[in-house]
């Protein structure tokens, strides 16, 4: 995931550190949804669904504490990491704002570099989750083993060039959906080398042979998909 796509929710009732810290997360690339208080928090943890939220403890309206609890009620927020920005140090705090569901906590005032290597730790939780998620991927009698390299089709092994393997990964990550050729180069051949749209349609070409032509459906002037 790109950093431009990670969303992190900013809540504190300070302005200065609203600034500050959003500057800092906005000037790393990340998207910065902030908020003044534990009401605004909820509402918009449900609203944006942020990957991070960073909460201040206190807080008019309602703290951190409860807002953290409200925000681990739903379970589409279950996965998001939540910490707990604050001057506190006291065990309460901390032993609380965990057993609300709390992933960690920073301690303010911190300095910019600091937080951004804190925050970068903490997505880098997140990532390895998905990651370990998304290990096996299994569609019909196809199985993706990502870490591994491999594939299984009715049981059978298939071996695949590592280009063709990332390809069929890429796709197979979502079916049905529609990836562009543009999105295809970047994820599949990234920087590595410059190769034009000839060189999808031979990979394409070679996959439709090894795994079967029904899998992959060319959408033409787009891109292709992967069909279940």
């Amino acid at each position: 995931m790109k950093k431009k796509d990670i969303k992190i929710l900013l809540v504190d009732d300070e302005p200065d550190i609203l600034e500050i810290v959003g500057y800092n997360l906005s000037a790393e690339g990340y998207q910065v949804i902030t908020g003044e208080n534990g009401i605004e928090a909820v509402e918009k943890a449900k609203k944006h669904k942020p990957h991070l939220i960073i909460l201040d403890v206190m807080m008019p309206e309602m703290d951190g504490i409860e807002a953290c609890e409200r925000i681990r009620e739903h379970s589409e927020l279950s996965d998001t990491i939540i910490a707990f920005l604050t001057a506190r140090g006291e065990d309460y705090s901390q032993v609380a704002g965990f057993e609300a569901g709390a992933d960690d906590y920073i301690s303010k005032p911190i300095k910019p570099k600091v937080l951004i290597s804190k925050v970068k730790g903490l997505l880098r939780r997140l990532k390895d989750k998905d990651e370990s998620a998304d290990a096996v991927v299994k569609i019909g009698n196809l199985v993706i083993f990502k870490e591994e390299y491999k594939i299984t089709k009715k049981g059978k092994e298939i071996t695949l060039p590592r280009k063709e393997f990332e390809l069929l990964s890429l796709l197979a990550s979502k079916p049905g959906k529609v990836f562009k050729r543009e999105e295809i180069l970047d994820k599949v051949w990234g920087n590595e080398v410059v190769v034009g749209g000839r060189t999808i349609d031979v990979h394409i070409r070679k996959l439709r042979e090894k795994i079967g032509d029904k899998s992959f459906k060319t959408v033409k002037g787009v891109g292709y998909k992967f069909v279940d």
